[in-house]
């Protein structure tokens, strides 16, 4: 099993005409992912072809869903024009959204974040590199490919993987594959102030999962949710956690990276992160280098 997306899940690209969409299209693609539609308003009825394979483009999602089954889309759209992307998604009743657009307004992020309260849409990210479901084959060809994470360096596995931090989720993946630890689920939910899905609303999905044995949580500097995390794993997690706080070396008071990883108001900080790690009994990984072995020595 996995969790919100599975290797036959089809997805839809919203802005597939651009340079950065269709490659990433493509890519996903090459991975055997099921891309079965694009939307980029004004050019419905185009075809986007790669590798012998022909992908109708259509101008809104709700007719793109209706005509081809899809059930998550990854977004690509400029930031003015993405808060909309998102919410059209959420209009055709989409199961997940991936937003991969960096430097959405806040404001706009609000309501999205309204919008999206109690209903069925799950959305991931905004500024996230996405969700990454390893398949079969080899080099976990075959899986759901939605965003821009390398898909060659997953293994199908156990071990689900949460992370603010793009980069951080692609080191602490390959860490896992390169010792025989396969994934069952890597999600890079985003660093921005107002994101979809938090650590703690992807932790309750691996904690649910019975193909979810052990569970890598990554964070950074900035906001609460790591706390709040860790104080329900504490409470409620039946399954060994790893974690790796980034940003410990950053001045106080100043944006590091991420929008959302700054510390105000004396909360936030780094220190407070890893102590509730701690003691929510999560082992803590003192370097990048060390979430794989961190988690694998409490296996």
């Amino acid at each position: 099993m996995s969790i919100l997306v599975k290797p036959n899940t089809k997805i839809l690209v919203q802005g597939i005409t651009g340079s950065f969409g269709a490659r990433h299209a493509q890519l996903s693609l090459d991975y055997g992912s099921q891309v079965v539609a694009g939307v980029t308003p004004g050019k419905g009825g185009q075809v986007f072809e790669h590798a012998g394979k022909r992908v109708p483009i259509f101008d809104t999602v709700a007719e793109a869903v209706r005509q081809t089954g899809a059930a998550a889309s990854a977004i690509f759209v400029p930031p003015p024009f993405a808060a909309d992307a998102i919410l059209e998604g959420v209009d055709a009743d989409l199961d997940v959204v991936v937003c991969i657009t960096e430097g959405i307004p806040v404001r706009d992020m609000v309501r999205v974040k309204r919008a999206i309260a109690g209903g069925r849409t799950r959305l991931i990210g905004p500024n996230c590199p996405g969700i990454v479901t390893p398949g079969e084959g080899k080099d976990s060809h075959g899986g759901c490919r939605i965003g821009i994470a390398p898909g060659y360096i997953h293994r199908k596995g156990h071990v689900g993987v949460v992370s603010r931090s793009g980069t951080l989720t692609y080191e602490a993946v390959w860490q896992l594959t390169s010792r025989g630890a396969g994934q069952s689920t890597c999600v890079g939910i985003g660093g921005d102030p107002v994101p979809g899905m938090s650590h703690l609303d992807i932790i309750k999905l691996f904690n649910d999962d019975p193909d979810t044995h052990a569970i890598i949580m990554i964070g950074e500097i900035g906001g609460s949710a790591e706390e709040e995390a860790a104080e329900w794993i504490k409470k409620n997690c039946r399954k060994p956690v790893a974690g790796f706080i980034a940003g410990a070396t950053a001045p106080p008071g100043r944006r590091m990276g991420h929008a959302g990883a700054i510390v105000s108001g004396g909360k936030g900080t780094a220190a407070a992160k890893i102590a509730a790690f701690k003691a929510a009994g999560i082992g803590v990984a003192a370097t990048p280098s060390e979430m794989a072995d961190t988690l694998l020595k409490m296996t």
